[in-house]
């Protein structure tokens, strides 16, 4: 596979991974409700996210309400909030840069400084993915220390959401990503780091006519 190829590959997969995130972000299933009394009769399910909490019924009904205040939520809530959004835009700002520094655009003439720039949007890539690692790890850990401490009550109790996951992945997508741009830009800009070709003088002989074995 050529350099050009995998930075495309590695573009697509870092774009793949900041939708990722957008979605993981709007979602409300950060966390959800645990089910674990033999008795409970489950009529509802409940969905917390960064934005909104939703209530869905058995009968299929949902019910979602937007947080009223921001300084009242979660120390966690407000970190993911800011921290999503961050990434969002950064995702954004990686995309713009990759693709005027990628070998398939001609935005640069072709060089060190289009290889520089091709590693610096990579490396916004990567950046973006060690962002949104910190509040899905940090909600991860909430939702665990509660479910196994025993102080806290079985209906305040939360398990993992669907979120989560989708954000794990687009982490895993977004770093893939990175490294794969940065790596072919670092193996490309090796390759042309000395242009210089060096050929042999000709050199005439005796009677005027240039030898032979200085061409090839």
């Amino acid at each position: 596979m050529t350099s050009a190829a995998v930075e495309i590959l590695g573009l697509g997969l870092g774009i793949l991974g900041w939708v990722g995130v957008i979605l993981a972000c709007g979602l409300p299933m950060w966390q959800v409700s645990a089910f674990i009394d033999v008795n409970i009769v489950v009529a509802q399910t409940i969905w917390e996210g960064l934005w909104m909490n939703c209530v869905v019924q058995s009968t299929g009904q949902m019910q979602c309400k937007v947080y009223d205040s921001i300084l009242a939520l979660p120390p966690e809530v407000q970190a993911g909030r800011a921290l999503t959004v961050i990434v969002a835009l950064l995702g954004l700002v990686a995309l713009m840069v990759t693709v005027v520094g990628a070998q398939c655009t001609n935005c640069i003439r072709p060089g060190k400084m289009k290889s520089c720039i091709v590693i610096a949007g990579g490396a916004i890539y990567i950046l973006c993915g060690v962002l949104v690692l910190i509040p899905l790890c940090w909600f991860a850990n909430i939702v665990i220390s509660d479910f196994y401490d025993p102080t806290v009550p079985s209906s305040k109790k939360r398990e993992m959401g669907a979120a989560l996951y989708i954000g794990w992945a687009a982490t895993a997508l977004l770093l893939f990503g990175g490294c794969l741009i940065c790596c072919c830009s670092c193996s490309q800009r090796d390759d042309t780091s000395f242009p210089v070709k060096y050929s042999a003088p000709r050199r005439p002989t005796s009677n005027g006519e240039y030898d032979k074995k200085n061409y090839v």
